[in-house]
């Protein structure tokens, strides 16, 4: 069954609290997307400098931005006011003249108001909307050669492995046990509960249920990376489900046994992950 409007598991809906507070970590609690990433969309769309990019669910445009030098605009679009001030933020430090945000839900879009668009971009984003209204939105904003991609992937956290680091891994399990004994044992999600996540896994049915046909799989490798204490904060800080309005007046209690935590781990101040590949699907129009 499809998930109703405004609703991408059951019993939870969506509200505007979902990341508040959480736009000030995201750019530094995220890895960012890696250049191979940005090279390989390059490469497979064809991208010459030309054309509209739309991020849909863009947060602090932080795969708008490393795209933007080959669009001639690009829109991030995020129904989280804060996380727009801070991509734009970033984009004035970093000298990008050709974005522009707008603040809205995806679900809300009129694709008349964009085309006509070359690619779309969900990164990260798609699970917590009306799924088959934004793939049939989406399909709707683009040319008949242009192309929407999907980003899989994870950048807060590394994954297990046996691999020898140069640093300590961060306590990603104790974190999680710390987070649980502020907030509960039932994973938040702004104003609610998601107590078995939200919706996902099956969005090649979304996408051509939307008249989305050939697809084509692009990988940029995983790598090893390393991270100061003040991103791992950031890092967890920057998750709906763990986002800083949720521990109200225990968030200075909270961060501070994080901060304990991680220094035990690792007394150096200093962390290595292993970053898993991010996978992009590029999917486009039947001809």
């Amino acid at each position: 069954m499809s998930p109703r409007p405004g609703e991408t598991a059951a019993g939870w809906s969506w509200d505007p609290s979902l990341y508040a507070g959480s736009a000030a970590y995201y750019a530094t609690g995220r890895a960012a997307y890696p250049p191979e990433l940005i090279a390989a969309l390059a490469a497979e769309l064809g991208l010459n400098g030309s054309g509209l990019l739309v991020d849909i669910g863009c947060g602090p445009g932080s795969l708008t931005l490393p795209l933007a030098p080959h669009f001639a605009r690009v829109i991030g679009v995020d129904a989280d006011a804060d996380m727009l001030a801070e991509a734009a933020r970033i984009a004035r430090n970093a000298g990008v003249e050709n974005a522009e945000w707008r603040h809205a839900r995806a679900e809300d879009l009129t694709p008349e108001n964009f085309r006509p668009v070359r690619t779309v971009t969900l990164a990260q984003s798609f699970h917590w909307m009306d799924r088959p209204r934004v793939a049939a939105l989406a399909h709707g904003m683009l040319d008949d050669d242009g192309a929407l991609v999907h980003v899989h992937a994870t950048t807060h956290m590394g994954v297990e492995g046996d691999a020898a680091l140069a640093h300590p891994r961060p306590p990603w399990e104790a974190i999680a046990d710390l987070v649980r004994r502020h907030l509960g044992p039932v994973r938040r999600a702004g104003r609610g509960f998601l107590p078995t996540g939200t919706a996902g896994g099956d969005e090649e049915t979304v996408y051509r249920a939307a008249g989305f046909l050939d697809v084509t799989r692009v990988t940029a490798p995983g790598r090893i990376i390393e991270r100061g204490a003040d991103d791992i904060v950031a890092a967890v800080l920057s998750l709906s489900s763990s986002a800083p309005h949720l521990f109200g007046d225990g968030l200075p209690a909270f961060t501070a046994a994080l901060r304990t935590l991680l220094a035990e781990t690792s007394p150096g101040g200093v962390f290595a992950e292993e970053m898993r590949p991010v996978d992009a699907d590029v999917w486009r129009k039947p001809r």
